[in-house]
């Protein structure tokens, strides 16, 4: 075996960082995108046409590019981010673009679940539009959000190991360098076995989390 598990654990490390803080950030810029997506739209508390045409079509350019274009394609923004485009914070960039416009309309099919007869309540008893989207709006498709962010999550983390192609670091860079670089089947094999329990794991996680908070 060519990596020795000091390698392994950093790499896995990076992934970790990488994935949180690109989830993060972009959780931050699709949470509300997501929202405006469903105010927006004609007939609901917000309605206007524009910002809604406008909205979703530059998610949907986003959304349409590869993941592996995208990282290549902001390269200059990148660097003028963070300074290089080469490692794990590097990294993050492309995720935030690419996970960002995703969670957005994941947040977006999860408010559409919500019943119209809720949202028609809370406005018969005066409540503000700004009220019924943080108290009755997203309370009511709580459940479907912890999965939509789930599901997000597992993506980001399939992402990240592609972001090893262009020496973004993490498991996907350690598969690359080690694993298929220099025939390493054992190396492969070890970092695909990581990305699996890794993904198990956040779904069952969240899994759990939808129920609960179900339940409550």
């Amino acid at each position: 075996m060519s990596v020795n598990y000091e390698q392994i654990l950093e790499a896995l490390w990076e992934t970790v960082y990488m994935t949180g803080a690109a989830f993060g950030f972009s959780l931050l810029i699709g949470f509300p995108l997501g929202i405006l997506l469903v105010v927006t739209r004609k007939g609901h508390l917000l309605e206007s046409e524009p910002i809604s045409k406008v909205l979703n079509v530059v998610i949907n350019i986003f959304r349409s590019v590869p993941f592996i274009i995208l990282m290549v394609a902001i390269i200059p923004l990148t660097r003028l981010i963070v300074g290089t485009s080469i490692g794990t914070a590097a990294a993050i960039v492309p995720l935030v673009f690419y996970a960002g416009p995703y969670i957005a309309r994941l947040i977006e099919n999860s408010l559409l679940e919500v019943d119209k007869g809720v949202i028609e309540a809370a406005q018969a008893m005066g409540a503000s539009p700004m009220q019924i989207i943080f108290r009755f709006l997203i309370p009511e498709a709580l459940s479907s959000l912890v999965l939509a962010l789930t599901i997000a999550m597992v993506g980001l983390i399939g992402a990240s190991a592609m972001a090893g192609a262009i020496g973004g670091g993490g498991l996907g860079d350690l598969a690359i360098t080690y694993g298929y670089q220099r025939f390493d089947t054992l190396v492969m094999f070890i970092t695909v076995a990581i990305l699996v329990v890794l993904v198990q794991g956040v779904q069952s996680l969240g899994n759990v989390l939808s129920r609960t908070v179900r339940r409550s």
